[in-house]
């Protein structure tokens, strides 16, 4: 039983959350200032975190939650992804995002279509826009004929999940996205396209209205037993609390928690400046849509419009292994080419748009695709490790943490806590090197998409 953990590091961002910074003002944040107590203390204020606070009070609405975070409310992952809330399959391990068995699958998708349910019905409560909640569905595109031939290998899958798609050809995906750059296209309906950052900031919002305390720059530096409490300090202030969720994702470990079984990955997202009405009407097109790549180390691509933060293109490719959870600047300066160059490929007539914000989110996996949601100390449960699907696997995990807190047994708890333990990583620098070894060489595999 450990009586005291410390962070040695605190989360580092690497570029403007972009998603947060196109949405403009913020009200300034409320950090803790005093010590205090709550019956449940959620560390992260991210997908994860939000929906554990969310869930603690639909269970039992006298409690006392407090949530903080180490920065703004949205300006950590939860504001650097690129907004797709996927229903289906998305194992980014495999070569077409399906999943090892049919069963397997049928089980991922009620369970994500479960957190979609309750993120949809946070929108409701909390008087969430629906710009920022867009159920729009997601294209799969493929430029290539053996990316094409990907498409159809899930839509095989599909077919037998008995799940609603739509084959597009070269022309409707032109007449889709703007570009003749693909030659097909997988539609799925089921995706919600999210504007993260005014998703994540309007749930926060809500839940303050409904008596949760979210503290902001307010990192959690130690957490100690005292007595029968946690006590958590921070710069200014502390918590203490009969219960604590760490929402944190892959900074679990730097609280020396599942030491050497993290794979921490950045992935590189670019958002354009406004594009402007007459350059819009040349480019044609939807004014909203979302594009993964058939294969899944291959580029994402999105196009916004006023509602969600102006009119901008977001193009999303590039991963490296950072096992320290920092990213450096020749990682960003290639980011930065790769992305020009995919960019241009795509929408030649706007190869002079400036790409405004560049940057990098953190993702957490692990080499047997496990999350870590469960009781890892007495009153203690973690919401971590989305392998890669923060916002869906986000919620869930947030939703199972909030369901063990209060000794509560679901779905979502026995699909997580049946999980094995996440296994070893090889020793640095060998994991590193391995790692990034393979990164690149599946970058190249997809460099057409």
């Amino acid at each position: 039983m450990t009586n005291r953990i410390e962070a040695k590091r605190l989360p580092t961002h690497h570029g403007p959350a972009a998603w947060s910074a196109i949405l403009g003002h913020q009200d300034p944040p409320q950090s803790l200032q005093t010590d205090s107590f709550a019956d449940i203390a959620v560390v992260g204020a991210g997908f994860a975190g939000l929906s554990a606070a969310r869930r603690l009070l639909q269970i039992e609405n006298r409690l006392q939650v407090s949530v903080l975070d180490a920065g703004r409310v949205a300006e950590g992952a939860a504001g650097r992804n690129s907004g797709f809330m996927i229903d289906l399959p998305h194992d980014i391990a495999s070569d077409d995002y399906s999943g090892k068995s049919l069963q397997g699958d049928r089980k991922q998708i009620a369970l994500n279509r479960m957190a979609i349910r309750f993120a949809d019905e946070s929108v409701e409560e909390y008087g969430i826009d629906d710009n920022y909640f867009d159920k729009s569905g997601k294209i799969n595109g493929a430029a290539s004929d053996r990316a094409h031939q990907r498409n159809l290998s899930y839509a095989e899958n599909l077919i037998s999940l008995d799940e609603p798609h739509e084959v597009l050809d070269r022309k409707q995906m032109q007449e889709w996205i703007g570009s003749s750059h693909y030659q097909s296209g997988l539609y799925t309906p089921g995706t919600v396209m999210l504007q993260p950052a005014g998703y994540i900031r309007s749930f926060a919002r809500g839940l303050e209205r409904n008596g949760v305390k979210i503290y902001e720059n307010s990192p959690v530096q130690i957490i100690e037993r005292s007595g029968s409490l946690w006590k958590l300090t921070t710069p200014k202030g502390t918590i203490s609390a009969e219960r604590v969720i760490l929402a944190v994702n892959g900074q679990l470990e730097s609280f020396g928690l599942m030491r050497h079984r993290l794979m921490h990955i950045f992935l590189y997202a670019s958002l354009t400046a406004e594009i402007d009405p007459q350059t819009l009407r040349t480019l044609g097109g939807r004014p909203r849509w979302g594009l993964t790549p058939s294969d899944p180390m291959g580029t994402s691509m999105r196009r916004i419009d006023t509602a969600q933060g102006g009119n901008r293109i977001l193009t999303r490719t590039c991963a490296s292994f950072r096992p320290n959870m920092v990213v450096n600047d020749r990682d960003i300066a290639r980011a930065t080419r790769i992305h020009l160059k995919k960019f241009a490929q795509r929408f030649p007539e706007l190869a002079g748009i400036k790409q405004e914000f560049t940057w990098a989110g953190h993702l957490c996996l692990t080499r047997n695709a496990v999350a870590v949601m469960r009781e890892i100390e007495q009153n203690m449960f973690a919401a971590c490790v989305q392998n890669g699907l923060g916002t869906v696997r986000g919620t869930l995990t947030g939703i199972g943490a909030a369901e063990l807190a209060c000794g509560i047994s679901s779905p979502v708890t026995e699909h997580f806590t049946s999980e094995p333990g996440p296994v070893r990583l090889p020793p640095e620098p060998l994991a590193a090197w391995g790692a990034n070894v393979w990164l690149r060489f599946r970058e190249w595999q997809a460099r057409e998409e």
